[in-house]
């Protein structure tokens, strides 16, 4: 798997396809994160970008090889091996980018509640930051990998369909990303940390059945 992982990563870099979300994801930051925000209501903002970016980041990786190289490091490795090594690429990828955005939001909002009466102490709301920075990014993981090859196999359907995916799972009650995030929006308002647990928790869960089920996919259809 470290092989396949160095492949990937190699892979990546090589093609510049990851510099799109990379530059989405900076200019999300730039435009948001002003000195003297509230910190947690700014940790929610910097963590909903995760979810389109890692979704796009996780499309990039499992479609990035030519087909005859595809076949040959599945011939070599496993499909579903190497199907995973692209993902796992694309979720490091995403947690790259998002330690940097917890740390921006750290150095430079203003830890106090929304009218500024009530201290929100530091280091729980940036231990709630990155685990809903780390929430979205793996609802954006499974998203990519529902939307991509061998799920989907045309790009047609598959990049609507993960934008759709991501608009929804953003703004609905039900869903363990706008759990997370409201929870940092509420908790702004009132100057308490709500560290979302659950929302990570079940984000995990869903990920790993959405990664195993399209592992499982790449075996029967390569």
């Amino acid at each position: 798997m470290n092989a396949l992982l160095r492949y990937q990563t190699a892979l990546l870099i090589g093609s510049h396809r990851a510099l799109p979300p990379v530059i989405l994801y900076a200019a999300w930051l730039a435009i948001g994160v002003q000195g003297g925000g509230p910190l947690l209501s700014t940790f929610g903002y910097a963590a909903g970008a995760l979810v389109p970016v890692a979704a796009w980041l996780t499309r990039i990786c499992v479609t990035n090889e030519p087909p005859a190289a595809r076949s040959c490091v599945a011939a070599a490795a496993g499909p579903g091996r190497a199907h995973l090594a692209a993902v796992l690429t694309a979720a490091g990828t995403a947690l790259v980018l998002a330690l940097p955005g917890v740390l921006l939001v750290t150095l430079l909002s203003d830890p106090r509640s929304n009218d500024q009466r009530v201290a929100v102490p530091v280091l729980p709301a940036a231990v709630a930051g990155l685990l809903t920075a780390l929430t979205c990014l793996l609802m954006g993981i499974a998203i990519g990998a529902l939307s991509s090859w061998p799920v989907l196999r045309s790009a047609a359907w598959g990049v609507p369909a993960s934008l759709a995916a991501a608009l929804l799972l953003l703004v609905l009650g039900a869903s363990p990303v706008n759990a997370a995030l409201s929870g940092m929006i509420t908790g702004s308002a009132r100057g308490t940390v709500h560290t979302p647990w659950l929302p990570l928790a079940a984000t995990l869960l869903l990920t790993a059945v959405a990664t195993a089920a399209a592992c499982a996919l790449t075996s029967r259809r390569s």
